[in-house]
């Protein structure tokens, strides 16, 4: 019996070998491919921070950083919140100095970048750089805007929808082998329910645990029909690992 892991490449791949290390056998239909955008900054702002929600928008903008338009602009010496610790490994290796850490999603690094203003740490009217995906799930830019922050976003990337299953996956729902799904988002959540149901096996794909990285992610399958939906406690890889485990516990019983 498999997990099949609808995570996009290249994390995906990282995910599998933590799920193996447990003892499971992993199938990988990655539902969202990742398209880099060319990284323009026109505004001239003095910024203060940057914002980051996804290690992608690093990866996006990582090879350009060395450019000297964006060498210019000192992007690396500024401090980097990003959304969680998977992101700011990303900025590290990317060579941001200071990366300040937030709690796995995007109203905790709204909180942590007020926090900081109120600890004085970062300047209240602030301009910060929001390097953001071309599909924002939540306005964290508006957000900070009503509290009295600039926010400059810019697109440096843009995540587009798989739309079919390989077809080990498909043979795998028809043969009944693959035990529970693994969600990461909305979008390849929404992605997944699609190819599914255009390859004819969403009766089976849905007839099985569904195991999502939030309460968020977690009400697209539940909508779409799917009986046992569980969100992870926190938006982090090892709870969701943690769910998993109890899924496949619950259905063992």
């Amino acid at each position: 019996m498999s997990i099949l892991v609808t995570r996009p490449h290249p994390d995906n791949e990282a995910t599998a070998k933590n799920l193996r290390a447990r003892g499971h056998v992993v199938l990988l239909a990655p539902m969202l491919k990742f398209e880099p955008v060319a990284f323009h900054d026109e505004s001239e702002a003095d910024y203060g921070a940057i914002i980051v929600t996804s290690a992608n928008a690093i990866r996006a903008v990582a090879p350009q950083l060395q450019d000297l338009g964006l060498k210019n602009l000192g992007l690396l010496e500024l401090p980097l919140f990003a959304v969680g610790e998977h992101t700011a490994a990303a900025a590290r290796d990317a060579g941001f100095a200071e990366v300040i850490v937030a709690g796995g999603d995007a109203a905790a690094l709204r909180d942590k970048v007020m926090q900081s203003a109120r600890d004085k740490v970062l300047k209240k009217k602030s301009t910060l750089l929001y390097l953001a995906g071309a599909d924002l799930s939540r306005d964290l830019g508006g957000e900070l805007g009503a509290e009295g922050f600039s926010v400059v976003t810019q697109t440096t990337y843009r995540m587009t929808p798989v739309k079919i299953l390989p077809r080990d996956v498909c043979d795998g729902f028809a043969a009944h082998g693959i035990e529970a799904v693994l969600h990461y988002s909305r979008r390849s959540a929404r992605a997944f329910l699609d190819a599914a149901r255009d390859e004819g096996v969403e009766i089976s794909a849905l007839a099985i645990p569904q195991c999502c990285l939030s309460e968020t992610v977690a009400s697209v399958l539940r909508d779409a029909g799917a009986s046992q939906v569980l969100g992870a406690a926190t938006p982090d890889e090892n709870a969701l690992f943690d769910t998993l485990e109890r899924a496949l516990r619950t259905r063992l019983a």
